[in-house]
């Protein structure tokens, strides 16, 4: 009958072993099957190598629990590759072959194995029985002296508290009361996760959710009291069910230091048998396992592990030395209540009783007669410790430690097994240290290219803070903010907050809001900041307070943003701030964030180092082309004409685009303007030319009409003078084509038009009955000839007349040899009768956009005169 199931399915590479690995130690540990669990993970690495590497494909695996014990299946997709059955069946397998390996070891460790085919897969399959133990009898220990015994409190209490399956409080007793300081009545309904304070164990992803989801699970973690204080317990979970069948989690605790009422022992090794002998006297297997794991986290994890069970301990850690030697990096733990110290850092020599021999093995008997003697085991009640180093060719690579609750557990013969044992370890850590560090460096460059070719590939300055933060989340950190500084001198501007979950971001900005921004003194370099996090612990210590006084539970979001205890443990962990350089001064600042119990890897920051140079440069370069374009564009605003004048009995139009980005006027121009009563100039014109040049030209055109018309000269003496004056400009000058006119509007209706077409493109006449004609004739360009001969001419404007103007980025528009030309316009124009002179002008510019798929290159002007009927 079975009882659980497990499944799972790993992709055709060559880290899915290792993956696989971790899920079928966390499932057996979950059901408890702890006896089960070496073998288990070795026939699983095995047969899951076959599939994925061997065999190269996909490969599912399964763990079936019975009352007897558990069968595991790894299935792949490549039925008819032939197993050595019948060789593995009469013992004749070459043991140092790689094939058939893993069905010799099935023979050797499994109750029973087999292979089941079907047409499209091929299952392998073993069995492992749990060990019968005597009727009523699970462990036993020796007899101990009363002083040998565990230390618990007069009166013991054991917190009993059911979960349903919502993860929901629906039974708190009166222990757990005494406990933690909540009534049955504050808590039920509540979810146990707004209690716990959850260790995330290196080398797994089990939360609190997934362990009460197991049928059984043990360890250590923490729960808030009513005062906000975290009280360190040891748990064991129970899921059972009801007579309806319905799920629930019974969850037994004890204060951490008498977690001995509720452990279960660990199995030990039989009476005299030594650890390093049950594996063939290899010190290497014995510590890490065969085959050992393929990643550096996967064989650190193995190593601390062992090391503990091989020692009896409680607890065991292993540090890596930086490059330099001067610091070991936590990297590996294994029985300590959190991972809060990963990647912490430590000096290799700071005196003595710290880490002053770390070149040397040592043992502390009691911690408790030298306190900081390992700072890595401070307030986690263990007292004896044994460290060793690893060494490769005499150079320092890392320590390894084992720790006991108990004082007085080791002497110096467990430090000389460790070390033995450590010494055939050293040279495998430091090749897999090496091709991680390569693994990395080439990530890093990766990274960094990616990041330059984002960052190049961008001129605005709120674009570029989003690519800085959206690069260093989450691949470097869990949170950023950038401050910009505006001025030299100036105090940094809180302007951009990331996290990976962005209901964390308004809480975060909340709280740095409140936080004085960190120092941009440029000595200062790249340092840790601890103000969000002090900020953050206060703010959450005032919040559980005031909570308490109201007699309710701590929320984890808190009553405001940046108030919650979701946003202290977001912002909690370490925090570090690179300064933003560029042309030798800072213009901001990159703060980089963990976490609550999260450190940075030193490769890490280094990457963010090099990120924030890049960063910085980009973040210049975008600032000054704001500026300028600020001003440019400023410039160019100032040479367009003001709003149109409201002209009875005409209906007036003008659509503008400038060619070029960030342009607002180029060689194209418009104007219309009163000149006396009753009378109206307007003019449209083309300077050579596009862009900041053509538009001085522009602004000396615009200003000379305004001005020559309203001194009283009809159309031909403005011009001629205007002609004068840009061939005044000498080099400067442009030669300019122009079509200037005066609108006198008629009381009776209509409108008397006389105009000047200098090289112009011709004005177009569209009637009511759809005949389009030009209304002017051509005459010379300004800006060429000194003596220039010009006459005006007159039209009149009916009612339902429409008189259109356009520049020559309209009648040259482009698509390959094809060119729009003045019969195209006048088509377009032909189909327009009956419209208003702004729908007149919006049709022209959609045929115009739509005749060609590329963007204009070139200014364009469309005005329309409208006579209504």
């Amino acid at each position: 009958m079975i009882t659980a199931r497990a499944a799972a399915t790993f992709e055709p590479v060559g880290r899915s072993v290792a993956t696989a690995r971790g899920f079928v130690r966390d499932t057996l540990q979950g059901w408890g099957l702890t006896d089960l669990i070496e073998d288990a993970v070795v026939l699983t690495s095995e047969l899951v190598t076959n599939a994925v590497v061997h065999a190269g494909t996909s490969a599912d695996v399964r763990c079936l629990r019975d009352p007897e014990g558990v069968r595991v299946e790894v299935v792949d997709r490549h039925p008819e590759r032939e197993l050595p059955l019948a060789e593995v069946s009469r013992g004749r397998l070459d043991l140092n072959s790689e094939g058939g390996r893993g069905l010799l070891l099935c023979a050797a460790l499994a109750s029973r194995w087999g292979v089941d085919y079907t047409a499209t897969d091929k299952c392998v399959w073993f069995r492992l029985d749990q060990q019968a133990l005597p009727v009523g009898t699970r462990s036993a220990g020796p007899v101990l002296p009363t002083e040998a015994l565990p230390v618990s409190d007069t009166r013991v209490r054991v917190a009993v508290v059911q979960v349903d399956r919502a993860d929901s409080i629906t039974a708190w007793n009166d222990d757990a009361r005494e406990l933690f300081g909540y009534t049955a009545e504050q808590v039920v309904g509540k979810p146990l996760a707004d209690l716990a304070a959850w260790p995330q164990t290196p080398g797994t992803g089990t939360g609190i959710a997934e362990a009460l989801a197991l049928s059984r699970w043990e360890g250590s973690y923490g729960l808030c009291d009513s005062e906000g204080r975290t009280v360190p317990v040891y748990a064991c979970h129970l899921r059972v069910r009801d007579a309806h069948g319905e799920p629930s989690t019974v969850c037994l605790i004890v204060r951490d230091q008498e977690r001995a009422i509720l452990q279960s022992p660990s199995r030990l090794p039989a009476h005299g048998t030594d650890p390093l002998d049950r594996a063939g006297g290899d010190p290497l297997d014995a510590l890490i396992g065969s085959p050992p794991p393929d990643d550096l986290d996967g064989l650190l994890q193995r190593t601390v592990e062992r090391a503990r069970d091989m020692l009896d301990g409680d607890a065991a850690f292993l540090l890596l030395a930086t490059d330099d030697e001067t610091e070991l990096e936590v990297r590996a733990t294994t029985g300590l209540p959190s991972a809060r110290q990963r990647f912490a850092r430590v000096p290799v020599e700071t005196g003595s009783g710290r880490y002053g021999s770390a070149r040397m093995p040592s043992v502390h008997e009691d911690l408790a007669t030298a306190p900081g003697a390992v700072p890595l085991l401070s307030g986690t009640g263990m007292h004896a410790v044994v460290i060793v180093p690893l060494k490769v060719e005499g150079r320092l690579t890392g320590s390894l430690g084992v720790a006991s609750e108990t004082p007085g557990r080791y002497s110096n013969e467990e430090a000389l097994r460790l070390q033995f044992a450590a010494d055939r370890i050293a040279l495998a850590v430091e090749s897999a240290r090496l091709t991680e560090l390569e693994r990395l460096r080439r990530g890093s460059l990766a990274f960094l290219v990616e990041a330059s070719e984002l960052l190049a590939g961008t001129l605005d300055r709120n674009q570029t803070l989003a690519l800085m933060a959206q690069m260093t989340v989450p691949t470097l950190a869990t949170w950023c903010a950038v401050y910009t500084i505006p001025e030299p001198g100036s105090e940094p501007v809180l302007s951009y907050v990331l996290h990976e979950d962005e209901e964390r971001i308004d809480g975060i900005k909340a709280l740095l809001d409140r936080v004085d921004p960190p120092d941009p003194d440029i000595d200062l370099g790249v340092r840790p900041w601890t103000a969000p996090a002090d900020a953050a612990h206060n703010t959450a210590l005032r919040s559980s307070l005031r909570s308490l006084a109201l007699g309710e539970l701590p929320s984890a979001g808190g009553g405001a943003p940046g108030t919650g205890l979701g946003t202290a443990a977001a912002v909690g962990g370490e925090t570090v701030v690179l300064p933003l350089i560029a042309r030798n001064r800072v213009i901001g600042l990159l703060a980089l964030g963990k976490p609550t119990d999260e450190r940075f890897r030193q490769d890490i920051l280094e990457l963010a180092e090099d990120l924030s140079r890049r960063a910085a440069l980009a973040l210049d370069n975008a600032r000054l082309y704001s500026e300028r374009t600020a001003i440019s564009q400023s410039l160019q605003r100032s040479l367009l004409p003001p709003e149109l004048p409201e002209i009875d009995g005409v209906d007036v139009e003008v659509i503008y685009r400038a060619a070029g980005e960030g342009n607002e006027v180029g060689g194209d121009f418009y104007d219309v303007f009163p000149i006396r009563e009753g009378a109206y100039g307007f003019a449209i014109g083309d300077v050579c030319g596009t862009g900041p040049l053509a538009a001085a030209v522009t602004g000396l055109a615009r200003h000379a009409l305004r001005l020559l018309a309203r001194e009283g000269l009809g159309g031909p003496a403005v011009l001629e003078r205007l002609n004068a004056a840009i061939l005044e400009e000498g080099p400067r000058s442009r030669f300019i084509t122009l079509l200037y006119g005066e609108l006198w509007p008629q009381p009776e209706g209509g409108a008397l038009l006389k105009m000047v077409c200098a090289g112009h493109p011709l004005p177009l006449r569209l009637t009511p009955d759809g005949t389009v004609a030009p209304a002017a004739s051509p005459q010379p360009l300004l800006g060429v000839m000194d003596d220039l001969e010009l006459y005006e001419q007159t039209t009149v404007l009916n009612p339902g007349d429409v008189l259109l103007c356009v520049t020559d980025g309209v009648t040259e528009r482009r698509e390959g040899t094809r060119m729009l030309g003045d019969d195209g316009l006048a088509d377009v124009l032909g189909s327009c009768t009956g419209m208003t002179a702004g729908a007149v002008a919006s049709r022209v510019l959609r045929a115009v956009e739509r005749f060609a798929s590329d963007a204009p290159s070139d200014d364009m002007a469309i005005l329309t005169l409208r006579i209504p009927e």
